[in-house]
């Protein structure tokens, strides 16, 4: 698979060979975790993607709702690093990376990064190093900042001389808008194969 490619959520399961329903899925037993985020207006979450792509900021999840023993929504509740019971959520998974990293303990957790488009389409964006996480208020809430940065062999995995000035933009990721344009000009199909 390239950066760049749109895909069905059903191939990316199975390139992925598991089921993604969350939005992090922190792999310990695989080389890399995934990440799917949301840059569309109405994400429940605030994704952005900076420095033309070589830079995600991705924001963490919110506690699952059969864990709010409250009456308050979800969204008015501080994301959670611990479960009811203990152990680390997907937030403190990701952010327990960060301080290993940090610390100089590890090698920066690799993370493979799926965006969705529309329901059930999505693009690859490639593979990140997860470098740095934050706990920042968003005004109702404390939410958990993950800052990914595009691999170097992500971005210089072209030999520049072996390639023309098209090919040499897809060394970052296309915006969402165009990404969106083009999946309804062609139709929800590859304009390569059909």
């Amino acid at each position: 698979m390239q950066r760049g490619d749109i895909i069905t959520h059903f191939d990316m399961t199975s390139v992925e060979k598991q089921n993604l329903q969350r939005g992090m899925n922190f792999n310990r037993n695989s080389p890399y975790s995934i990440i799917l985020m949301s840059v569309r207006s109405n994400s429940p979450y605030e994704d952005k993607i900076e420095d033309e792509g070589k830079v995600i900021i991705y924001e963490g999840h919110d506690l699952q709702s059969n864990y709010n023993k409250t009456t308050l929504p979800v969204k008015m509740i501080d994301q959670p690093e611990y479960t009811p019971n203990g152990n680390l959520t997907e937030n403190g998974k990701f952010f327990e990376a960060v301080s290993y990293y940090k610390r100089g303990l590890k090698a920066p957790r690799v993370v493979k990064v799926y965006e969705k488009i529309k329901p059930g389409i999505w693009s690859y964006n490639g593979i990140f190093n997860l470098i740095d996480a934050w706990i920042e208020n968003d005004g109702n809430r404390n939410v958990f900042k993950y800052r990914l940065e595009m691999r170097e062999d992500e971005i210089n995995n072209i030999n520049i001389s072996d390639v023309s000035c098209d090919e040499l933009e897809h060394n970052r990721l296309i915006p969402t808008f165009v990404k969106v344009e083009v999946y309804k000009r062609d139709k929800g199909k590859c304009a390569i194969c059909g």
